[in-house]
């Protein structure tokens, strides 16, 4: 997409469509009142007509509109004045862009960036433009046979700005925010992907196409063997049951110098069958969405790269399957990790936990500034946070307020869950060092736990994104989340916002 600012009354701007917004009690945009003014009130005619809603999220294309350049103007509800905050807008925007998408509108000037939102920013109002425009438009057609549904035409977004001096830091916006709808819509791709398609032999590949070309990025894949000499025992205990090779994916983005790496660990369960702990039948079709967190971190590595960060940050995925079989990992079994810890799988579906804390444990070797893992790993989180948080939990405070404060800018947000040793406690076995699961209650925190006994002496966070990684239902796929969130973390941490 290419994005521009301008100056411009809306009226007086060439394009295939403007957008503009009407608040309640039929208060008009900056954009909406020079449109009304220059058509002889025609916003204010169609208001009157009830042709135009003022609730957030409805919008109208008008054409043919008297003393207008655009062809088009889509009018989008704001909802009250005094409530218009970055998630009004951007629901806002993207109801405009939902409706410009089913016309053949190739340009688009948005006018609300000249609203006042809630002191939002010019670069947030860009970036937000950016991220609602790209998410429209987003659709997963690959697998489809016969003729695929034409994509829409729209290749240009112009941004309002009140001076020229918001110019740099409203172009800076858009360009992150499409940095970042890359890295979203290459999770979704991920996630969406059937798991006969997306193995960890693909998940290797994407991310060795990531890195071809790029000086900054590189990837290196450890097969089983590799693992095994590792003694990553945890890990090759999940991968046991299936045909399907594990692969442990490293990348290594490059941009600061010598400055220490933020290190993503992301869960890559390519499907879940729960193992000999078998999963229920229904709903199992989902459980390909197991890797969102191994998509959610690759798909953030895509961001950096694409918005050329100064910042050194690697990715760790554990790559598998989780499947039964004669040779599969039974309840009841001891498997040793690769920090020398012994794990009593009491149950193998709870197998993300198991993966991970190798791949953390593997992570020791890059002297993290701070570790991150990202994992669809409960469904007690879901029932904890349903579909709207991410769960946080950290070892430090300072980084998981940091994670939170991320969340809450890029409008993907989380919410905060403690760790303890009371919690701990669930996770005593009488025949290792540790059970892999802790009893019905609290399952999401105990899971932390688990993962906290490997990471002594590092600045960790866990995200437990089993409730926001996709959605069921007639809109069912991956949403692309936590990239958003991350992104925004690492764009605070290397100093790169206005």
């Amino acid at each position: 997409m290419e994005y521009f600012t301008t100056t411009s009354k809306a009226s007086r701007r060439a394009a295939d469509c403007v957008i503009v917004g009407v608040y309640e009690r039929n208060k008009l945009s900056s954009g909406a009142g020079d449109i009304d003014t220059a058509s002889k009130g025609e916003i204010k005619k169609r208001i009157k007509s009830g042709d135009v809603s003022n609730a957030v999220g409805r919008c109208t294309i008008l054409t043919n509109v008297s003393g207008v350049k655009a062809d088009r103007v889509a009018v989008v509800g704001l909802g009250a004045p005094a409530k218009l905050d970055a998630t009004a807008y951007k629901k806002a925007v993207t109801a405009a862009m939902q409706a410009i998408s089913q016309t053949k509108a190739k340009t688009v000037y948005n006018s609300l960036t000249l609203e006042s939102v809630d002191s939002t920013s010019p670069y947030y109002l860009a970036r937000h433009t950016a991220e609602a425009a790209n998410d429209v438009l987003y659709r997963f057609t690959q697998l489809k046979s016969g003729r695929k549904p034409a994509g829409s035409p729209l290749k240009s977004v112009g941004l309002a700005i009140a001076k020229r001096g918001d110019a740099a830091a409203s172009k800076r916006g858009a360009m992150h925010g499409d940095g970042i709808a890359a890295g979203v819509a290459l999770a979704k791709d991920l996630g969406n992907l059937p798991a006969n398609v997306c193995t960890p032999s693909y998940l290797a590949r994407t991310a060795r196409k990531l890195a071809a070309g790029n000086g900054k990025l590189t990837t290196k894949v450890l097969n089983e063997t590799e693992m095994k000499r590792l003694g990553m025992g945890s890990l090759l205990s999940v991968t046991a049951g299936t045909a399907e090779p594990a692969k442990l994916i490293v990348m290594q983005y490059k941009n600061a110098g010598s400055e220490k790496p933020v290190v993503l660990v992301g869960k890559g369960v390519t499907f879940d069958t729960g193992g000999i702990s078998l999963k229920p039948g229904p709903s199992m079709d989902e459980m390909k969405f197991d890797m969102c967190g191994a998509a959610g971190v690759i798909g953030t590595m895509a961001a950096v790269a694409a918005m050329k960060l100064p910042i050194n940050v690697n990715v760790v995925v554990p790559a598998v399957e989780n499947m039964p079989g004669s040779v599969a990992t039974k309840p009841g079994d001891i498997v040793k990790s690769m920090s020398g810890q012994t794990i009593e799988v009491l149950n193998t579906d709870a197998e993300g936990r198991l993966i991970l804390c190798d791949a953390l444990t593997y992570s020791r070797r890059f002297k993290p500034a701070a570790i991150i893992d990202v994992a669809t790993l409960t469904g007690a989180c879901v029932v904890a946070l349903g579909a709207h948080r991410s769960a946080i939990m950290s070892n430090n405070d300072s980084l998981r307020d940091e994670i939170f404060a991320s969340g809450e800018a890029a409008e993907d947000r989380g919410w905060p869950m403690p760790l303890g040793d009371e919690y701990a406690a669930q996770l005593k076995s009488n025949f290792a060092d540790m059970a892999n699961i802790g009893g019905h209650g609290g399952g999401a925190v105990t899971a932390g736990c688990f993962l906290g006994k490997f990471t002594d002496g590092l600045n960790w966070a866990h995200l437990d994104i089993a409730g926001v990684a996709w959605k069921s239902g007639a809109k069912k796929g991956a949403s692309g989340r936590p990239v958003p969130m991350l992104s925004q973390f690492l764009l605070e941490r290397c100093g790169a916002l206005p």
